[in-house]
């Protein structure tokens, strides 16, 4: 498969960064935990994002993550890299060591904690776009603040900008998006809850944090709707639902996903501080947890046999 943004397409996972108990960047690690996701039939990956906890990283960190992905993956699928910072300065520098590194596209939230305007929003998105060669993938998430659809629609006109990666719950939206935007400019759906929802929709793709922990269930899922069963798909989703709210009321989603997938054996690391990991005894908990919700859905999920296994 070439690198190219037309090929970024299907189940996406945002993936996590692997940290080690002193949260050093574990690049063995970080190794094989992309090539377990890459067993999958995946679409692509997406870097250095909230989920990989980019913003607790410095960017010597992050460019290295970019760089021991992009050798394990070569050209099996296309990898768009998460370059937002805090100056436009530092994201462009982020942008064009994803293109060295040979990253099919470039993302980025829109600038935050200052309350910039719209057109400030525009031009950092403007020259973040032209700083490279590389397809501009614009990230609208809750996190950042949301951008208007207004906004995004504006934005698309920027001529190296081909995509959204767009996290919000008002469903309606995308579509006024696709139906405003020009020719080819791709959508990806950004709320894991929301995926069935996003892909009957139309979207390109989904890009989500609960990829990397069960990416065969969203497999079925996008497999559903595409087959035009939306019965089974909307079923499918509503017991990925479950896994997710596992997840989040545990009190620490990153860590709650990586003690998932180290319980299946499989070397995701830890979360950075302020995030909290959970103690042998909470993490066993949210295990068994797992299995319940599994057997009792009846999923099969890859990662529940693996945790089973050991």
């Amino acid at each position: 498969m070439s690198r190219d943004i037309r090929d970024f397409k299907g189940v996406i996972p945002a993936v996590l960064s692997v940290f080690g108990r002193d949260e050093s960047l574990d690049e063995a690690g970080t190794r094989e935990f992309i090539r377990y996701l890459l067993s999958f039939d995946i679409g692509g990956l997406y870097l250095t994002g909230s989920t990989g906890e980019a913003f607790l990283m410095d960017a010597q960190e992050r460019m290295r993550q970019v760089e021991i992905v992009m050798e394990e993956v070569g050209d099996k699928v296309p990898v768009v890299v998460h370059v937002g910072a805090m100056s436009t300065r530092a994201s462009v520098e982020l942008a064009k060591h994803a293109e060295r590194a040979g990253a099919a596209g470039i993302s980025s939230v829109p600038p935050f904690y200052f309350k910039f305007n719209e057109d400030q929003i525009f031009h950092y998105y403007e020259d973040l776009a032209g700083s490279t060669s590389l397809p501009m993938v614009v990230y609208n998430i809750p996190l950042a603040g949301l951008m208007t659809v207004e906004q995004v629609i504006r934005l698309s006109q920027i001529e190296n900008v081909k995509g959204v990666k767009y996290t919000a719950t008002a469903l309606y939206e995308v579509a006024q998006i696709r139906e405003s935007c020009k020719s080819g400019f791709q959508i990806y759906g950004g709320c894991d809850e929301l995926g069935s929802s996003n892909i009957a929709l139309g979207v390109d793709g989904i890009i989500g944090s609960f990829y990397n922990v069960i990416p065969d269930l969203y497999l079925k899922i996008w497999a559903a709707v595409k087959a035009s069963d939306i019965p089974a798909a909307a079923q499918l989703q509503s017991k990925a639902v479950h896994v997710i709210m596992a997840g989040l009321r545990s009190g620490s989603m990153m860590a709650c996903i990586k003690a998932w997938l180290r319980g299946g054996g499989i070397p995701a690391g830890y979360a950075r501080r302020p995030f909290t990991n959970f103690s042998p005894e909470q993490e066993r908990e949210l295990l068994d947890q797992l299995a319940a919700i599994d057997r009792a859905d009846g999923l099969g999920l890859d990662i529940v046999k693996r945790i089973q296994a050991r």
